[in-house]
């Protein structure tokens, strides 16, 4: 079984996208959004594109809200 990366329905604080990163890579999610709160320290654009982008381009998991994978 092949690994795809999805926006996490569960472990979301806005689009999925940090958790999503989180579980794909399995770390703690809090690491994932702590870079991308610095990425958006220096303007903004450097952080905020990255993520726009992929709430666009990756999927949401299509797993149930219920939890378990």
């Amino acid at each position: 079984m092949t690994k795809r990366l999805y926006r996490s329905r569960n472990d979301r604080m806005i689009a999925g996208v940090c958790g999503g990163i989180a579980e794909y890579f399995d770390i703690d999610p809090v690491i994932v959004r702590i870079v991308a709160a610095i990425l958006l320290l220096p303007g903004g654009l450097p952080g905020l594109l990255p993520y726009v982008i992929l709430w666009v381009v990756v999927p949401l998991d299509p797993g149930t809200n219920s939890g378990g994978r």
